[in-house]
């Protein structure tokens, strides 16, 4: 499909840094000066506003941008969708249309303009945009190498695996962290696993593996006084889901060391970050962690329907687990 005969384009996906850098390419290959572009948020923006800006003449260029933002929080209806759908059929070659929103990937699978665009022909594209998922750790680092590679410079894998472990899944915070340690080492080599522990921050995902490794350890004060930090930083719902994340990765661990497996061939996940897992899931027996998750499980249930707060839950997994 030509550039040229695009004038509908849809970006989608939870990944909000990857997104908005794709808008940022958009803008350089149309409209690069700015001139000619309309910024638009679909909540506020009226039919005519839009129909204004995507039927004026661009001026003294060939085509003219268009972005809008949130379409579906504009469309909750059918009928509304319809007349809308209806609009982007005459969107005119003169213009590209850019809409773009952050949607879960649920969402994304039967979402209405995905599929609309995937049979508009020649004059609609999607684009996809999803956070690698939590406990695909192999897939985040590749992402990371990736990032390094189109920012000019290289990063060993040990230390791609110990950043993807550092910044969970925000890729912004990553792709900031990788410009800082390529300054770091002035684009003359490789990031290595030592630059990484030397220059990057440690972040709430590479802290609830240190919370994990006191509970194991029954270093309960220790372990609680890492939480009550956690919870003042960061969303109680975001500490307990990457809480979640590193039990499911250590029962997995666990279950493939029962079997005298390889937990790094069985998890798909880098050597260094598999070596860590399997240590931390010595720490407990398999029963332990089966009972654990079943207590997470139970935690997110009380938490959705507001038996119980998420952050005095947490604390007290905390202290029932370490014997704090």
């Amino acid at each position: 499909m030509s550039e040229k005969t695009i004038r509908v384009l849809y970006l989608y996906g939870n990944d909000e840094f990857a997104i908005s850098r794709r808008l940022q390419k958009v803008q350089q290959r149309v409209d690069k000066d700015g001139m000619n572009t309309s910024h638009l948020e679909a909540r506020l923006a009226g039919m005519d506003e839009l129909n204004l800006a995507v039927n004026s003449i661009p001026f003294l260029a060939e085509r003219r941008l268009v972005l809008l933002e949130e379409p579906s929080a504009r469309y909750p209806k059918v009928k509304g969708r319809k007349e809308f759908l209806a609009f982007l059929e005459n969107v005119p070659p003169s213009t590209v249309l850019v809409l773009y929103e952050v949607i879960d990937e649920k969402k994304a699978a039967k979402h209405w303009l995905v599929k609309w665009a995937d049979s508009a022909n020649e004059i609609a594209r999607t684009e996809r945009f999803m956070l690698p998922k939590a406990w695909k750790t192999g897939e985040w680092t590749t992402r990371i190498q990736q990032e390094t590679s189109q920012q000019g410079g290289e990063i060993e894998s040990r230390a791609a695996a110990r950043l993807a472990e550092m910044t969970g899944q925000n890729t912004r915070q990553a792709a900031q962290e990788i410009t800082k340690l390529l300054t770091y080492v002035n684009f003359a080599r490789p990031i290595t696993l030592e630059d990484v522990e030397l220059v990057s921050v440690s972040t709430a995902q590479g802290d609830i593996f240190a919370l994990v490794d006191a509970l194991g350890s029954n270093r309960g004060k220790e372990a609680q006084a890492m939480l009550h930090r956690l919870l003042d930083e960061q969303d109680p719902f975001s500490i307990f889901g990457m809480v979640v994340r590193q039990f499911r990765l250590l029962l997995l661990a666990r279950e493939v060391i029962e079997k005298n497996g390889n937990v790094q061939g069985e998890l798909k996940v880098h050597s260094f970050i598999a070596q860590k897992l399997a240590s931390q899931a010595r720490q407990f027996d398999l029963p332990t962690l089966e009972a654990i998750y079943r207590q997470l499980l139970v935690i997110d249930e009380q938490a959705k329907t507001s038996q119980a707060t998420l952050d005095l839950s947490l604390d007290m997994f905390v202290m029932e687990l370490a014997g704090g």
